[in-house]
């Protein structure tokens, strides 16, 4: 898989403490998105299915992991080893929210093994691809457009008090990349980023 981040703990998107994966590579290059660096695949970020198992499984023993939220890029593209990956979460935590550019319905009709495999094991997809004009701050999603499906029942009412109790916030990682900025951003976000840091001369 092509991982760009791995985070502990991610508290700003979905409920709990838990594990943040993104992948690289992304076809849709939303205008105003909040990653663009993670559009194209880096041979640098390559790891094995396996790999990524083990990092995971170091967090999880000495930590306590309520859930995993993957996003990108777009998880959908590396699909195969993306179901891979899922069947080994649920073996932690079945509490698995995946981001996608994709509406539901079109990957629900794809009849594709491994994206049929994804979408019976998370817990919940946030879909549709990310429209700079409808972000308005909505807790849990880019853009206004973008729906919520909760597809393991078990964690509706989880997800609903969530939805209904909390608010947006942004929770700031340091890493060997530097600072590493996670939640829904607002509109304007990225423009924003980078005003601010040409006019600090650091570029």
């Amino acid at each position: 898989m092509n991982i760009a981040r791995i985070l502990y703990p991610v508290k700003v998107l979905g409920p709990g403490n838990r594990i943040g994966i993104w992948v690289c590579g992304c076809p849709r290059r939303c205008r105003g998105c909040s990653n663009p660096e993670l559009w194209e695949q880096r041979p640098k970020y390559e790891i094995t299915v396996q790999e990524l198992k083990d990092v995971i499984g170091s967090i999880v023993s000495t930590h306590k992991v309520d859930g995993f939220t993957i996003s990108g890029g777009e998880p959908m593209a590396q699909s195969q080893a993306l179901a891979e990956l899922i069947k080994y979460l649920k073996t932690v935590s079945a509490d698995i929210l995946v981001y996608t550019g994709y509406r539901y319905e079109a990957l629900y009709k794809q009849k594709s093994d491994y994206i049929d495999d994804i979408l019976s094991s998370v817990a919940v997809l946030i879909d549709g691809q990310y429209i700079e004009e409808l972000n308005t701050n909505i807790v849990l999603r880019g853009s206004e457009n973008q729906n919520i499906v909760i597809l393991n029942s078990e964690y509706k009412a989880n997800y609903e008090n969530y939805l209904e109790t909390v608010h947006n916030q942004i929770q700031n990682f340091t890493t060997a990349d530097g600072v590493v900025s996670v939640g829904i951003h607002h509109r304007g976000f990225s423009k924003a980023l980078l005003t601010r840091i040409m006019d600090s001369g650091e570029v």
